[in-house]
């Protein structure tokens, strides 16, 4: 892996907790669906660095979906509860996004962000484990 992969990943984890901060002020400002956005991204940041690992990517988010899955989530590297939720937030976030007369409340969905950020530093322990064993 070459240092500027390295400084990808380091790049993408700091992105997804900075989604994470964004997400808590929108939860205090009451912007639920944009709350939910921002959690997905945190999410997705998250993977897309994991991806890197093995040198894999996708310019879609559907991609990266399907390529977590397979390289993480099928081979058991990845609890299937934590696939669930990012398949989720994938769904969730689009509604948010893209369908009209979608308002969440913000009752319903502000349990998710202590999800999103156990995601998030579940996947931040896993790619430490794993740069930190190709360094020895």
């Amino acid at each position: 892996m070459t240092d500027a992969q390295k400084a990808l990943i380091v790049y993408r984890l700091a992105r997804a907790n900075e989604c994470l901060d964004e997400a808590r002020l929108l939860m205090e400002k009451g912007h639920a669906n944009t709350f939910v956005n921002r959690l997905y991204y945190a999410c997705f940041y998250a993977v897309s660095a994991l991806l890197l690992l093995r040198e894999a990517s996708s310019a879609k988010h559907s991609g990266t979906r399907s390529l977590f899955h397979q390289m993480f989530v099928k081979t058991g590297s990845i609890d299937i509860e934590k696939g669930q939720l990012y398949d989720r937030l994938f769904d969730n976030r689009q509604k948010a996004d893209y369908a009209d007369f979608i308002k969440f409340n913000l009752e319903d969905v502000h349990g998710w962000l202590e999800e999103a950020e156990q995601f998030v530093y579940l996947i931040e322990a896993f790619v430490d484990k794993e740069l930190n064993s190709k360094t020895l």
